[in-house]
């Protein structure tokens, strides 16, 4: 996942599937996972919210100035992308 010269590297698709079933298992009802780049540690790493509106507390990749930055957002459930 994630390849190509839009992102900083790629993701491997077990680690995803396995970011995603862990969302869902939590006793915390979260409804979405986010794929946030470290720029730091240079790895993706996963980030669950309960709410939508949470997503937009993240920059983008393409335009992040800080240390953390939004490559994507799942819905846990329907596994569809929305950001």
């Amino acid at each position: 996942m994630f390849e190509g010269s839009d992102f900083p590297k790629s993701l491997d698709e077990e680690t995803f599937n396995l970011w995603l079933e862990n969302g869902r298992q939590s006793k915390i009802g979260y409804s979405y996972l986010l794929i946030v780049w470290d720029e730091y540690e240079a790895a993706y790493r996963p980030v669950y919210v309960e709410n939508r509106e949470e997503i937009g507390s993240y920059q983008k990749y393409n335009e992040a100035t800080g240390r953390e930055s939004l490559v994507a957002a799942y819905d846990l459930y329907s596994e569809s992308r929305i950001a």
